[in-house]
């Protein structure tokens, strides 16, 4: 059977490396609130000899922390021990237009909603995690109210080795037609004062270079795409299908923070490896194409507001 929504549940469930659009990513992001503007457009390439396939993706996303607490007692062994939690919730809206020679392949496209939490829990005594979880949905106008929804979870242990080297390790638990487990792991490694290697594998990885303390530039390979469903007409029959993309992406972004409050990036690149693929269920029909490399161009705009006093407090306990 297809994966019909393998890719986009699971860049939502560790979205800290991958709701970071093109900007640089950074941890202290999830503790204070914040708002991204997220446009790409990738042109017509082609699919078949009289096809070309073109996509087009707009997205806001909303980082809002819910609670921050700091607490000391005693753990196993009656051993003295303090725990930091703190919980942020996520929210994502978009818009996804794919294209066939220029025409919107459904009218109105396909919208997309996600809401998840993500907590990360710090201790003497546990050191640290990350939990995550969540639920989404990704359809056209035509089966809005028919939704095959997408649910998400997943945790991670951090372990921070020296100010300048950070790993996790865990799981993500995806329900979408059937249950998954998908083990992740990650790294963000400082390289003298100027250079960054961060990844979460197997889906991103970027080496990142400060060229000013308001500049850095990064280069990037990400595996991602979209899953959605539209309906069609087949001898006056309607048929709800389902429509998966995969692609990996290799490019170079630019990210400027500006006046304290903004970041503004731009990224370009070219996509590859892309795989369309279209299943009828009602029919039993499965259709697999592979539009060629197309050029990427994406634009970000995070407006990012102070942090709170907990929130502070928190980094600062725990050495963040």
């Amino acid at each position: 059977m297809p994966i019909y929504k393998r890719y986009t549940p699971l860049f939502l469930t560790f979205f800290i490396g991958q709701i970071a659009f093109a900007q640089s990513l950074s941890l202290s992001q999830l503790f204070y609130p914040n708002i991204t503007l997220h446009a790409d457009y990738q042109p017509n390439a082609s699919l078949n000899a009289s096809t070309k396939y073109g996509l087009s993706r707009n997205q806001i996303l909303g980082i809002l922390p819910l609670k921050t607490e700091i607490n000391a007692g005693f753990g196993i062994g009656r051993k003295a021990d303090i725990e930091a939690k703190h919980t942020v919730l996520i929210a994502n809206l978009g818009q996804i237009t794919p294209t066939l020679n220029d025409i919107p392949q459904q009218e109105n496209g396909y919208k997309t909603a996600t809401l998840g939490i993500v907590q990360l829990k710090a201790s003497l005594r546990d050191r640290f995690w990350i939990y995550a979880g969540g639920l989404g949905i990704t359809e056209s106008a035509e089966t809005f109210f028919k939704p095959q929804p997408y649910l998400f979870g997943g945790a991670a242990r951090m372990r921070i080795l020296g100010a300048k080297t950070q790993i996790f390790y865990g799981t993500a638990l995806i329900f979408s037609q059937k249950f998954r487990l998908i083990p992740i792991f990650g790294f963000t490694k400082t390289l003298g004062q100027d250079w960054k290697i961060s990844g979460i594998l197997p889906f991103r990885a970027s080496v990142a270079y400060k060229a000013q303390p308001w500049l850095s530039l990064e280069g990037n390979a990400v595996i991602d795409g979209y899953s959605a469903g539209y309906q069609n007409i087949i001898n006056s029959q309607k048929l709800i299908e389902r429509q998966n993309l995969q692609q990996i992406r290799f490019s170079v972004s630019a990210n400027a923070h500006l006046l304290k409050v903004f970041n503004i990036a731009a990224e370009v690149g070219i996509t590859g490896l892309r795989q369309l693929r279209t299943f009828s269920p009602l029919i039993s029909v499965y259709n697999q194409q592979n539009p060629s490399p197309a050029p990427y161009l994406g634009l970000s705009v995070r407006y990012i507001s102070s942090k709170s006093k907990m929130s502070s407090k928190f980094l600062g306990k725990m050495g963040l």
